[in-house]
Parts: structure tokens; sequence; C-alpha cells
């Protein structure tokens, strides 16, 4: 699988959404897509309990741990590589999370407009 080029959607590099947990299509921290990647993990995600629990109830449970796939399961505050269509389904029902622009792939433009990324842009507070 060859990645895309790695550019954010404010035309940067990408950068780093999460090492722990450990997050990406490729697992490689970024949230970095290929053809083959179908869900379009493109969006760094910062987790709430409202969008867990939404994710949760549309059938993509990210809060409970699965060992066997060596998921830790997500807590708020994590970052993730979130599918670019969860996230504009969760924007249209009205509990989207936060987003890290310069962690999101461009990619993610394909699904969602700048305009709405926009909304929800997460600066770091640390």
């Amino acid at each position: 699988m060859e990645k895309d080029p790695s550019f954010n959607v404010l035309g940067g590099p990408l950068e780093s959404c999460s090492q722990d947990p450990l997050t990406g299509f490729f697992r490689d921290g970024h949230c970095n897509t290929c053809v083959e990647d179908r869900g379009s993990h493109t969006v760094c995600a910062v987790m709430t309990a409202e969008f867990l629990a939404y994710s949760k109830y549309v059938g993509n449970d990210l809060s409970t741990p699965r060992p066997e796939f060596h998921f830790p399961g997500l807590n708020p505050g994590d970052h993730w590589c979130l599918c670019a269509g969860r996230f504009l389904q969760a924007h249209d029902e009205g509990c989207a999370p936060l987003v890290n622009l310069a962690a999101t792939h461009r990619g993610a433009l394909d699904i969602v407009p700048l305009r709405i990324l926009e909304t929800y842009s997460w600066t770091d507070q640390g």
C-alpha cells in the first residue's frame, strides 16, 4: 500500500494525531490515507463523551477495549483518526468532535468541506 502525500487540510505537512493510543489507517500515529483506505481515516478528532456515545449508538463502539485487536478503547480527550464520513454524519447530527486541522489529512476534503472542519477547530491549550 502506497500512502498518499502527507499534507494536512491547511496545506502544510501532516502532523501527528496520536501515538498513545496509536492511531491511523497505517497505525503510524498520523491520519495518512491511500487508495485501500475505503473509510478515509483522515480526520484527527479529539474524542468527547457525547461523540463516543453517538459512535457506539450508530454501530462503531470506540470506547470498549478490544485487546485482540490491540485496541485500548478511547476516552474523552483522546485523539483518533476518524473516518471522514462518520465525522460528517456526526456533524449532521449535532455531535461532532473537535478536529486538529494540522493533523487532518487533506484527503478528508474529498468528503468534508474545509469550512465545516474549521468550525470544530481544536487548538492545544497545553
